[in-house]
């Protein structure tokens, strides 16, 4: 009888050991909920980022490959133009009242416009 007191005792210790290491150690339950939702944080990160790859890509293939996108490019991030165009440049005074586009948006009053 004593030894089965013992036996008892001692698997309820074992237990009661398993248990806190299951709801609070390392690997417990809480932690596995919170790693899923991290993972799950990832995976709508790196697909956000595969997007943007896959955009990259097809703007390195166009640049690659054609002439016009280079060109867009040069135009309206480095200001250049082509041999023979002519640049104007339409500057208005300060107190004149710019011109509304069809969105109802004003234009630039330093916008430069090219013409072949």
């Amino acid at each position: 009888m004593r030894a089965a007191r013992w036996l008892l005792l001692v698997l309820l210790g074992l237990l009661a050991f398993l248990q806190y290491h299951f709801w609070f150690g390392r690997g417990s339950s809480g932690e596995v909920v919170a790693l899923e939702k991290q993972v799950a944080a990832q995976k709508r990160a790196n697909e956000g980022l595969r997007d943007r790859n896959a955009e990259l890509a097809a703007e390195v293939e166009d640049l690659k490959s054609g002439e016009a996108a280079a060109e867009e490019r040069a135009r309206s991030e480095l200001g250049m133009i082509k041999p023979g165009e002519k640049f104007y440049r339409v500057v208005e005074s300060p107190g004149a009242p710019q011109p509304v586009d069809e969105a109802g948006a004003g234009t630039d009053a330093g916008a430069a416009e090219q013409k072949p």
